[in-house]
């Protein structure tokens, strides 16, 4: 069983990591849970409803998913940013939630002293982020590390790249409407 290119399948809400099918352990476990959870699945009743059937068949397949595969972890578009700037993200949401609730002077004041610091915090751990960066490629150059050199020179020229979700229809047209995109 080959894993394609894309290494974490999108189930019902549920990304799993894909990639551990390479591993004949975690292949092996897997096929087991799968069929064990099916072979309960033949002891039950036949319903008649369908859909308690699915919902049952889904479950024992997100489930033996789970346990051998494990859920992908969701890629970071922004490395430096960790616990300490959601602390202030929470503290800036707050100020903004007092200044709504009570127009006061004082409450402007202090949603701005807020943003600010906020705002500080942000480009500081930035700036610091892109320095560790180019003191990395700096190391890469001097080593003669030229894959890992290019490869980052190439991040920092093309930024971030939002994913999009554009398909071109039989005319080859671009189709940007989700229901038509599930459809196509």
């Amino acid at each position: 069983m080959a894993v394609s290119k894309q290494a974490a399948q999108r189930f019902d809400g549920e990304s799993f990591n894909l990639r551990k099918l390479n591993e004949v352990e975690v292949r092996k476990q897997y096929q087991i849970e799968i069929t064990n959870r099916c072979a309960a699945l033949e002891n039950l009743s036949d319903d008649k409803d369908i859909n308690r059937a699915w919902e049952n068949i889904k479950e024992n397949i997100k489930t033996s998913a789970r346990e051998s595969l494990g859920l992908q972890e969701l890629k970071q578009h922004k490395p430096w940013f960790n616990e300490e700037c959601l602390g202030f993200l929470d503290q800036r949401k707050q100020a903004k939630m007092q200044w709504i609730r009570h127009l006061i002077h004082s409450n402007v004041d202090s949603l701005n002293n807020v943003r600010h610091d906020a705002s500080r915090h942000f480009r500081n751990k930035k700036k610091a982020y892109l320095k560790a960066k180019i003191e990395e490629l700096d190391t890469n150059s001097e080593l003669k590390n030229i894959r890992d050199l290019h490869r980052g020179i190439n991040d920092f020229k093309k930024g971030y790249l939002p994913r999009t979700n554009i398909v071109k229809d039989d005319t080859g047209d671009l189709v940007v409407d989700s229901h038509s995109i599930l459809a196509r």
